[in-house]
């Protein structure tokens, strides 16, 4: 069974902890003012009553709270993997864009890798990561339509990927640029500013 299922079915398993306890509550409530009073006649009978609803109360609870222990440790353990994934996957797609832009343009096995690389990026990447390469592949698929990659072509190609990195950036490390004081879009500049003072050096 994998990570998911799991955590669907400690879900459910909650679920039925919760209902379980709601009726334990309200029944046992019940429960204890008929038996207190025809129990009231018999020493102790009471108490023991009462010992026995605060085990079956306690034995519930702790299941659910155990259930819920699991659950936020398997969801832990999922945004690790996920993480992990989009990190390879990322990086290997920017590795292999900056193979294309260093040899100066692109093959036939080349475009078909990529193409591999993108359904890879189709299962984890972020809604906005998804968008903001279909853009990038835009301009890509324009410059590549000779296989080969002119200066300009290859200035909007950076621009392109600058604007794709800030995303991935976004998707990977997002609440910690919250927590950092600077906004989506200052960050993005940045990272377009940064890239087009390489291009200008290099230049």
């Amino acid at each position: 069974m994998n990570t998911s299922s799991r955590i669907g079915q400690l879900r459910k398993q909650n679920l039925i902890y919760l209902i379980l306890s709601v009726i334990l509550v309200i029944g046992g409530y019940l429960w204890l003012r008929a038996a207190y009073a025809s129990a009231s006649q018999w020493p102790f009978t009471q108490e023991i009553l009462l010992v026995i609803l605060g085990i079956v109360a306690t034995i519930l609870i702790t299941a659910l709270l155990l259930n819920k222990q699991t659950e936020v440790e398997l969801e832990k353990e999922w945004s690790i993997k996920l993480a992990d994934l989009k990190v390879d996957i990322y990086t290997k797609l920017l590795d292999h864009i900056e193979h294309h832009l260093a040899s100066g343009g692109i093959t036939p096995e080349e475009r078909l890798r990529l193409q591999f690389l993108t359904h890879k990026l189709a299962l984890a990447a972020a809604p906005n990561v998804l968008e903001e390469y279909h853009r990038f592949l835009q301009v890509f698929g324009s410059a590549s339509s000779d296989s080969r990659f002119s200066e300009e072509e290859a200035r909007k190609i950076h621009d392109a990927l600058a604007r794709l990195t800030a995303e991935i950036r976004r998707d990977l490390v997002g609440e910690g640029d919250d927590q950092s004081g600077y906004s989506i879009s200052e960050i993005r500049a940045q990272i377009i500013e940064n890239t087009r003072r390489v291009n200008r050096s290099a230049g």
